[in-house]
């Protein structure tokens, strides 16, 4: 007779349990909850990952380090910030995930993002563990002075914990070529070693090419293999798109290539409309306002004499595929009501996390095509490891190269999602499926290497 928990008492008792050691980590919690809905019940099916408690195991961090960061700012003032660093799982290799500077930084966020990357990091089919790490450091308002004598502070710690065995950072939200180059050249002046313990390097010292372009290349790639399943492509789509940074203005970049129309773009203090569309002059404008001005979104929709919704997110806009790059949680149950009702028929995470339950439950149940994040923007992560193959042979591939392997990659992660995720009625669930194919990897490993 069968004496197994129910898969929806599974997922309670584990949630209880998790909450019960992690009171008031809401991100954390909310990151769980999702994916234990899909991995309990194919638990329950196969009991060997139960009997070894595998994902109580990796929702535990290995090691978590948090420090203080004290720095000078330009009035020869002393500013303290918190350092942080979440080794999650290196069952499958070294520690690998983003750091993260911003002032929403703290440890429920950091620990949602190095459980995601659990599981993005599995799907990409390379031999990379997860963590995540970062500061309540917020560079916005800060001299290239200010935010270099952060980052060396910063780094001053965090040296004794990562190492191209160890642990490799790269750059998330707030981190970026700048940040990535000053943590690089303290580690090395400190450490008198040159080795590839960082992603996201300048090209002049072990980076490698399209990393900028990885992660919005590859969530265009990863949205068309899910539209190719249904007949259809991004050509001639409508496109709403949140964010302005570099996620998004590579999303764009390739969506013009393909011939879409991309209507929005966002930042924290709303977002624009262009109902003609962003072509390339916009774009190389959005590059130049963003990436050396650090301007505002609201300066380009002056440039451009387009609408410009202080405060707002652009879900309202009518669109057939949206691409919520931002940030975590930036897309609710009412946002998504509302785009399903506009017509939209596919939604691909360029986030971490950006939809809520509520939506990611709408979009489901509606069977439109919904691609999470983990999955849909493993193009960055992915060419990090590609990154680290290059600096461990000590030489560099081509564009071309490197383009080629990433859109290899999202196509096999894709199928990976297919292969777990089809329902009985052929709908393609790519929220279970990324779920347990991460899962899948992951467990086997840690069934292996024995209870460590």
């Amino acid at each position: 007779m069968n004496h197994a928990v129910p898969a929806s008492n599974g997922v309670d008792m584990f949630l209880k349990n998790l909450t019960k050691k992690n009171p008031h980590e809401t991100e954390f919690l909310q990151a769980a909850h999702d994916v234990a809905d899909s991995i309990i019940p194919f638990m329950e099916a196969h009991p060997k990952y139960k009997k070894f408690k595998i994902l109580e195991r990796i929702a535990e961090p290995e090691r978590v380090i948090m420090f203080q960061v004290p720095w000078l700012n330009d009035k020869g003032e002393i500013e303290i910030n918190r350092g942080y660093r979440v080794q999650m799982s290196s069952a499958i290799g070294p520690y690998k995930g983003g750091l993260r500077f911003h002032s929403s930084v703290n440890l429920s966020i950091l620990k949602f993002l190095a459980f995601e990357q659990v599981f993005k990091n599995s799907l990409t089919g390379l031999p990379m563990g997860a963590g995540k790490g970062g500061s309540d450091f917020d560079s916005k308002g800060k001299s290239d002075n200010e935010v270099m004598k952060f980052s060396q502070s910063f780094m001053n710690e965090l040296y004794r914990h990562i190492g191209s065995n160890v642990d490799i950072p790269a750059g998330d939200i707030g981190v970026g070529g700048r940040e990535i180059g000053y943590l690089f050249g303290q580690y090395k002046r400190i450490t008198g070693r040159f080795t590839g313990m960082l992603t996201g390097k300048g090209s002049e010292f072990g980076g490698s090419l399209i990393r900028p372009e990885a992660t919005g290349y590859g969530l265009v790639y990863f949205a068309e293999a899910m539209l190719k399943t249904r007949g259809q492509s991004i050509k001639g789509k409508t496109i709403c798109i949140s964010g302005s940074g570099n996620v998004s203005q590579y999303t764009i970049e390739k969506c013009l290539e393909i011939g879409a129309k991309v209507i929005t773009l966002s930042d924290s203090e709303g977002f624009v409309y262009d109902p003609a569309g962003l072509d390339f002059e916009k774009l190389n404008f959005i590059l130049e306002l963003k990436n050396e001005r650090r301007g505002r979104i609201s300066d380009f929709a002056r440039k451009f004499n387009l609408e410009f919704f202080e405060g707002e997110r652009p879900w309202k806009i009518p669109c057939d595929i949206a691409f919520p790059n931002a940030t975590q949680n930036e897309l609710d149950g009412e946002d998504a009501k509302t785009l399903l009702k506009n017509g939209c028929i596919c939604v691909a995470e360029g986030a971490n996390m950006p939809s809520t339950s509520e939506a990611i439950h709408e979009f489901i149940n509606a069977r439109i095509l919904y691609g999470p994040g983990k999955a849909a923007n493993a193009g960055g992560v992915a060419v990090s490891g590609l990154e680290m193959s290059q600096n461990s042979q000590r030489l560099s591939w081509t564009r071309e190269e490197v383009d080629n392997k990433l859109k290899q990659i999202m196509q096999q992660i894709h199928g990976k999602c297919v292969k777990y995720g089809t329902d009985g009625d052929g709908y393609i669930n790519y929220e279970k499926g990324a779920n347990i194919a991460g899962f899948v990897k992951v467990a086997d490993a840690m069934i292996a290497q024995g209870v460590v």
